[in-house]
């Protein structure tokens, strides 16, 4: 189905959707290189702030972890662990003190009970079908003329982008959340935490990318149905 892959609503919405993603991809990339030279006064490690954070909020219960690779760091609530990658971990720059912070803000989201992070876990196992399923269900449905799987297909891609939709709330808040804290904790001083935003600011467009992606792509799979009938 040449058509399906490359058509002309491929090369006007989504191409361009995916050039601003890896944009994006580069410029958190960039930042987090750049002010991962910028080491904190305070001498403290990634891994010693996010143990503070938690500790002061309560979550004695949630565990830090060294996980590898690079920028890979996340929270899993399922195990009750944050996990900083290998350039985070032992670092002491407002870089990495600035993402780990962020990682302890969803942690401290889903203590609070912070609605969008709920209403995101309550999409997310339709989302996780609609990444595995809804593409091969469409093109099955445009193959055999089956008007109504293609109609599920798409109902199931708008599951994973009203997922990566209620994610960006969610980042934006866990960012906020950091600096909040590493301001008024005196974790970083006043001339480190503007360079700790522009971090965060950086990771947190690579979601509105990977959001506008999803979205055009979903667009366009509408656009192409509706050519049909």
């Amino acid at each position: 189905m040449p058509f399906f892959y490359y058509d002309s609503y491929y090369l006007v919405l989504v191409l361009p959707a995916i050039l601003i993603a890896a944009f994006a991809q580069i410029s958190v990339q960039n930042t987090f290189k750049k002010y991962e030279k910028q080491l904190s006064i305070g001498g403290k490690t990634a891994a010693m702030i996010v143990r503070e954070i938690l500790d002061k909020n309560g979550l004695y219960n949630i565990s830090v972890e060294h996980v590898s690779g690079h920028l890979s760091d996340h929270y899993d609530p399922k195990s009750n662990v944050i996990r900083l990658s290998d350039s985070v971990y032992n670092s002491t720059s407002v870089a990495s003190i600035g993402v780990a912070a962020h990682e302890a803000g969803h942690a401290v989201q889903h203590a609070v009970g912070y609605v969008p992070i709920r209403l995101r876990n309550s999409v997310l196992p339709v989302a996780n079908l609609g990444s595995k399923l809804a593409v091969p269900i469409i093109l099955i449905g445009i193959i055999m003329s089956m008007q109504p799987l293609v109609s599920i297909g798409i109902l199931l891609f708008s599951a994973l982008v009203l997922f990566q939709l209620i994610t960006l709330p969610v980042e934006f808040n866990a960012s906020r959340r950091a600096i909040t804290t590493l301001r008024e904790e005196g974790i970083l001083n006043p001339d480190e935490i503007p360079s700790a935003k522009k971090v965060l600011s950086a990771a947190a467009m690579t979601y509105v990318a990977a959001a506008l992606v999803s979205a055009m792509q979903l667009l366009r799979l509408i656009l192409i149905n509706r050519k049909r009938d």
